[in-house]
């Protein structure tokens, strides 16, 4: 009685089919989407009138006349099943209590939930979909029991038995816009499960398109905009918006804008201008009615708010916050931001802390290998390629001969230098591999930094991981080396294990009627030759000793094809075992450094941790005076354990009876303590007051 959860992903398996995918579907994008084909544009040769202010796929006005509203916004669900769950739960009770200001607070469920894009990862499809977006908001509060999951909407929206038309519908709707993940197969994926689809979970969908409006009380909109790859809006969506501002948004409403990535950030991050045509939106037509910008894809919660100036703000408050379920993200390499647009901002929240945030980076020198074990595999392949040249060392006499230790240690070190010379300057695998290596180094460096800075950072990146694989080298040599002096290896020949059976075989277990002599003649010669070979491979040093004894005396030429690749299936088992702790120690202090001191790789210093804690989302309240009231709730730890909820089980329900009428609407709870309905915590608090129109009496 236990959820099926995903785990997190594992970004740094060197063997993940999902990865392999998601690297072909967004090769394939950018190459054919990005500037070719649009979704978008289909979506706007497809709309019903040709109107924009009555486009009812894409603008919905019944939120409008209700006196308040209660709506959440969350980003980056579908990542591990654990953290995903846990958002969701939350986002399904009917309410939450938590301290605000010294005194207990209830936050009723939101009337509508807007969701900021990158739904399931890696890539978008019905495994990810279901697995990691639906499958936990369906536990946090099912859907209809007479909803079919293979149910396809074709006319939206299915309302409910017995609701005659929206505005009598009194339960949780979802919106979505998509993120870059999911646009990684052209948005076929979210097409079919978003905009063809009535229910996530308990939440029920009336979108048609992947952008849309709202239309709240007070005067409050929701604008919701597809980037897709190219992180701007396309025409289509522009022309749609822009009438909508001047034809529909009065001069006193204010404007909530919702785009999957945060370009405030990363524009200042990575020191480039993008979303020119949402710029020119905000500020040619909203032209000061934007009030707040929300966004999710970094896996954080960050509040800038702009400070006091004389110079017009296009938008007052910019809001991150994509901790719905994926891995975190850090806030401390954000630190310095503080200008958008020509207005000067102040970093007024940050969850987690600036401090929090670089420890947390600490995790890639004590954690890294345990959290992607699966590197290991690629981590040792190339360690080896890098030195195979190398095998065997023959001449190692000089560092036994020394009598001091710091001679021996001298003795190491030049023995190190002039093998690395004579892989540049003799070896062909091993100089193809450190030359390969290095181009892929230097195309890792983020290319925010200049060309001279990212050789240097990939260089020394790449001389850390040759000089240790050349140590592990030389010492593997050493040991065997060392054994066979003492005579502890290469004392039996190839096969000693096949030679003791064979004596025993003769003493224990004679054969007078000459059976095994048949045997060997009617299988000609496979019958000793299997387990001949067989026992070598339990014998792999002995096999390593002998073999590198005959190259030193008679070279390589000396050996047939099949003995040499015997010798070097021996010498990798052994290397790749020495070597993968220390290939993901170096490269996960590589991340730490880059992170922590240069404020590089901040993506793939923080995804290597596959952290599930540090979870949030925002929820808002348009109260009936028109103020616009804001709580981000967080939950720092993350439960990994779950059982049944025994007062979800116990609770009667009807046979029409949908689930946001439960009193507890989700199936599991923590199995163990503290459970996040009762740790939920408010991070962030704020108020952004009502537009006031001005009196006509006090401006004559």
């Amino acid at each position: 009685m236990k959820p099926d959860f995903l785990d997190m992903v594992p970004w740094y398996s060197g063997t993940s089919a999902d990865l392999f995918k998601t690297a072909f579907d967004l090769m394939v994008s950018v190459t054919l989407f990005v500037g070719r084909f649009d979704m978008r544009m289909m979506q706007a040769a497809m709309k019903s009138t040709t109107d924009e202010t009555r486009n009812d796929d894409v603008l919905y006005d019944y939120f409008n006349e209700r006196e308040d509203l209660w709506f959440d916004f969350v980003a980056d669900t579908g990542d591990g099943g654990n953290s995903s769950y846990t958002v969701a739960r939350l986002l399904a009770q009917p309410s939450i209590q938590t301290v605000i200001g010294g005194s207990m607070h209830t936050l009723p469920r939101g009337n509508l939930l807007v969701i900021g894009g990158d739904l399931a990862y890696p890539n978008p499809s019905s495994f990810t979909y279901e697995r990691r977006f639906f499958g936990p908001f369906e536990y946090a509060m099912q859907p209809p029991r007479w909803y079919k999951a293979e149910h396809i909407a074709v006319d939206k929206p299915e309302v409910p038995p017995g609701v005659s038309k929206m505005k009598k519908y009194d339960g949780p709707q979802c919106f979505i816009i998509p993120g870059n993940h999911d646009w990684f197969d052209g948005l076929n994926t979210f097409m079919r499960y978003i905009c063809h689809k009535s229910w996530l979970g308990g939440w029920f969908l009336p979108q048609r398109k992947s952008y849309f409006a709202l239309q709240l009380p007070k005067g409050w909109w929701i604008f919701g905009l597809d980037l897709a790859l190219h992180g701007d809006i396309d025409v289509y969506q522009f022309k749609f918006f822009a009438e909508l501002c001047r034809n529909k948004v009065g001069e006193n409403d204010s404007v909530i804008i919702v785009t999957h990535e945060p370009n405030w950030l990363l524009d200042w991050y990575w020191k480039e201008t993008t979303g020119k045509n949402v710029s020119h939106l905000i500020q040619d037509y909203l032209n000061g009615r934007c009030k707040l910008r929300m966004a999710g894809d970094l896996h954080h919660f960050m509040r800038h708010s702009a400070t006091p100036s004389d110079k017009p703000t296009f938008v007052e408050h910019l809001l991150v916050n994509g901790c719905g379920g994926a891995f975190l993200h850090p806030t401390h390499v954000f630190k310095n931001f503080e200008r958008f647009s020509g207005t000067t901002y102040e970093c007024k929240a940050a969850y987690p802390s600036y401090e929090e945030s670089s420890g947390i980076a600490l995790g890639n020198i004590l954690k890294f290998r345990k959290k992607n074990w699966q590197f290991d595999i690629i981590g040792g392949f190339i360690y080896f390629i890098l030195v195979f040249s190398m095998f065997p060392q023959c001449n190692l006499v000089h560092i036994l001969n020394e009598e001091t230790w710091s001679g021996r240690l001298q003795s190491f070190s030049s023995t190190i230098w002039s093998a690395l010379l004579f892989i540049f300057e003799h070896s062909y695998v091993s100089s193809v591999g450190s030359l390969t290596l290095l181009m892929a180094s230097y195309s890792f460096v983020p290319s925010k930094l200049t060309r001279k800075k990212r050789a240097i950072i990939g260089g020394l990146h790449v001389l850390a991981h040759l000089t240790a694989a050349l140590v592990l080298m030389l010492l593997m040599e050493l040991g065997i080396e060392i054994c066979i002096r003492n005579h502890l290896l290469a004392t039996s020949g190839y096969h000693p294990l096949y030679d003791w059976y064979r004596s025993m075989e003769s003493e224990h277990f004679p054969d007078p009627t000459g059976l095994r002599t048949r045997l060997e003649q009617w299988t000609l010669g496979l019958y000793p030759a299997c387990i001949k070979y067989l026992m070598s491979a339990f014998d792999v040093p002995e096999v390593m000793a002998v073999t590198r004894i005959n190259i030193c005396k008679n070279g390589m030429m000396s050996l047939s094809r099949s003995v040499l690749i015997m010798y070097y299936t021996s010498v990798f088992i052994y290397f790749w075992i020495f070597s993968t702790p220390v290939v993901s120690l170096i490269f996960g202090s590589y991340l730490y450094i880059c992170i922590n001191w240069f404020h590089i790789h901040f993506d793939e210093a923080f995804s290597s941790l596959r952290i599930a804690n540090y979870k949030s989302f925002t929820r808002l309240h348009i109260k009936k005076d028109g103020d616009l009231e804001i709580f981000t709730l967080a939950v720092d730890k993350v439960p990994k354990d779950w059982k049944l909820d025994p007062k979800w089980e116990a609770e009667e329900r009807g046979p029409h009876q949908l689930s946001h009428h439960r009193r507890y609407p989700s199936k599991w709870r923590s199995a163990s303590s503290p459970d996040p309905v009762r740790s939920v915590r408010v991070v962030d608090h704020f108020t952004i007051t009502r537009t006031v129109a001005p009196d006509p009496e006090t401006s004559c």
